[in-house]
């Protein structure tokens, strides 16, 4: 979209800051709660706009690639888009991490880079770069109205509008959009020249979001019924509104019902939403599929999958290898994201993956699809899930059987820990690298109403404090207090975004619990091919990489409490002081001291082993 720009003449000012007005009105109407600001002086009459309006909660950030993710956590949070706004130059272009993910992980943001006015470009003024389309293909929309003049008036609204649904509604599923702003000097005035909005206070445009289930049901239940099958849940398979905590036994129900209806057991990571109690599902997948015996004997003949891929290779793996040799797989997915990297997919459903099972689970209840007689005779569906239900028992036994023999602080203890723990209604946001990968294997089903959210998008470690910062401004201003954020990430990821521990003075920021796993750089690498390099000097350089300051010495200086654990017992009384509200208002930094990497490599290792050693003799 272009609006042509004008010659501005004087009373510019006036002209300016009554466009932003409009914008930032229009989002309120929409229902934008949280914008993220920067310091800067050419986005001044945005950010004033913002800050006059009184709808819109204003979060100041020093660091635009902090304030991209902490907009991208409140958008995470409350699943509507922030608005996040810099000034020119490479502020703008720091945002460029945050919109990455937010286009990858399909997060409403409405990204508004000021810029200086035609003529200061090309000809040496500072602060001035080509930020045309600068974040590519990443966006939904894309806009340059030009500097605002009184003859584009009519447009003002429409654009504020419009950024908002196309955030939210597109056909690519929600997104981040980008306003790029010009703005010429004087940047203060009076906005006198506010275009009036529609009445009742509706936005000027308003989107209806159309259904994509309802075809073709039949035909789908017949293929699925009566054959032995696995649902496959990753993250986006099940939703729920924030700060809603659901009954007991509705989180998922969906999918779960499905899964009861045909017989199939349910895999479920803990981004899902299924992996919850008192719903029955297969948490230690990851595990279990390490046995030869069991991928033998738990090989479906069709798999449906819904969200987006678990981070274990393990269970990718054995989904591709099945695909390959002829096991029919179908990807339910709302967004046409072709997310299949193993490209073997046989059948690709356009829909949102709980509605689907719930129209599925009907036609099989009506009967309109007798189990396929073109498979031949099949055994008790009972006993096709009796079997994935004993190999997930002995591996979470064996899994609970490990913790105990180790009371010192450990990365899959520590995930275990915390799943175990995280009371209903409280959020975690778990960073890449080892903790998503610790949770999916050996974290426990939670408890209904819990969230985990994570940046798996681009899957990169940038910017996970921010985005959890975010998600505990966004819960606050919900009416969520009392719930707790918590964050689990490692040394690494939390030193790589010290920039999010800087707020304003006088600003205790909002409460978040960020733990970190602590072992001295980064442990994923020990596990890795190079692993054999360990303790060498070039593996530390290249791939260890220990830095300084460390956890503590970081979240000291930001003026942050910091409690010290070593043991599964002193985090214990840790999370307990969480839940009964002793963490106070502010961010606290929980650092856990883990053994050294090798050993932590070492650790995995052995708990795999007895996952294995204990499922293999289910099928003994």
């Amino acid at each position: 979209m272009s609006v042509a720009s004008e010659p501005v003449g004087p009373g510019s000012a006036d002209v300016q800051v009554s466009f932003c007005a409009a914008m930032v009105d229009e989002w309120a109407r929409c229902g934008v709660a949280h914008a993220v600001v920067c310091p800067g002086s050419r986005s001044a009459p945005l950010a004033l706009a913002l800050s006059l309006d009184g709808r819109i909660s204003v979060h100041m950030r020093l660091d635009e690639r902090a304030a991209g993710f902490f907009a991208l956590g409140t958008a995470l949070a409350s699943g509507r888009p922030a608005v996040v706004c810099t000034t020119s130059g490479t502020a703008a272009a720091e945002l460029h991490a945050s919109v990455v993910e937010a286009h990858l992980a399909r997060v409403p943001m409405i990204v508004c880079t000021a810029d200086r006015p035609p003529e200061l470009h090309g000809v040496g003024a500072p602060q001035t770069i080509d930020q045309t389309r600068l974040y590519g293909g990443s966006v939904r929309f894309y806009a340059e109205p030009g500097v605002p003049s009184l003859q584009g008036a009519r447009t003002w609204r429409s654009l504020g509008a419009r950024s908002y649904a196309e955030a939210l509604y597109g056909p690519l599923g929600p997104g981040p959009v980008h306003l790029n702003l010009a703005f010429c000097e004087p940047l203060v005035g009076d906005p006198s020249a506010v275009p009036p909005g529609r009445e009742g206070n509706a936005p000027w445009h308003v989107v209806s979001e159309r259904s994509r289930v309802g075809e073709g049901m039949a035909p789908m239940a017949a293929r699925l019924a009566g054959r032995r099958g696995i649902l496959v849940a990753g993250g986006g398979a099940v939703s729920h509104a924030a700060g809603v905590t659901p009954s007991v036994g509705s989180v998922g129900s969906a999918v779960h019902g499905l899964a009861r209806s045909l017989g199939w057991p349910l895999a479920a990571e803990p981004r899902s939403g299924c992996r919850v109690v008192p719903h029955v599902s297969v948490a230690a997948a990851d595990g279990i599929l390490r046995s030869d015996a069991a991928r033998k004997a738990l090989k479906p003949e069709v798999v449906v999958r819904l969200g987006s891929p678990w981070a274990s290779k393990v269970v990718t793996g054995w989904l591709d290898d099945l695909a390959a040799s002829g096991v029919s797989e179908v990807i339910v997915d709302p967004w046409w994201t072709w997310s299949d990297p193993g490209r073997q997919a046989g059948e690709i459903v356009v829909a949102q993956p709980e509605p689907w099972c719930s129209e599925i689970r009907e036609v099989i209840a009506d009967s309109k699809c007798p189990p396929s007689s073109s498979h031949g005779a099949r055994e008790d569906p009972s006993s096709w899930q009796a079997a994935w239900d004993a190999a997930e028992s002995a591996a979470q036994e064996a899994i609970d059987e490990w913790c105990s023999t180790h009371p010192e602080a450990t990365e899959p203890g520590l995930a275990r820990a915390i799943s175990s723990w995280l009371p209903a209604g409280g959020t975690l946001v778990v960073s890449s690298s080892m903790p998503i990968r610790d949770l999916e294997s050996y974290g426990a089903s939670m408890a209904p109403g819990t969230r985990v959210l994570a940046n798996r998008g681009a899957n990169g470690i940038d910017g996970v404090v921010s985005t959890a910062l975010g998600v505990a401004g966004a819960a606050g201003a919900a009416g969520c207090a009392g719930l707790p954020v918590v964050a689990l990430v490692g040394d690494l990821a939390f030193l790589h975004d010290s920039s999010a521990l800087v707020r304003p003075a006088g600003e205790a920021g909002p409460p978040c619990t960020v733990v970190v796993a602590d072992n001295g750089g980064g442990g994923i690498f020990s596990m890795l091919p190079y692993g054999a390099l360990g303790g060498t000097s070039r593996f530390e350089q290249l791939f260890g990489t220990p830095m300084q300051p460390g956890v503590a010495g970081m979240a000291s200086a930001a003026g942050l409490e910091t409690w010290d654990v070593a043991t599964m017992a002193e985090l214990g009384d840790v999370l307990r002081c969480i839940e009964e509200g002793a963490s106070g208002s502010a961010p606290t930094v929980v650092r856990v001291a883990l053994p050294s990497r090798e050993e932590n490599a070492d650790l995995h290792r052995d708990l795999n082993t007895r996952i294995v050693e204990a499922v293999e003799a289910v099928f003994a």
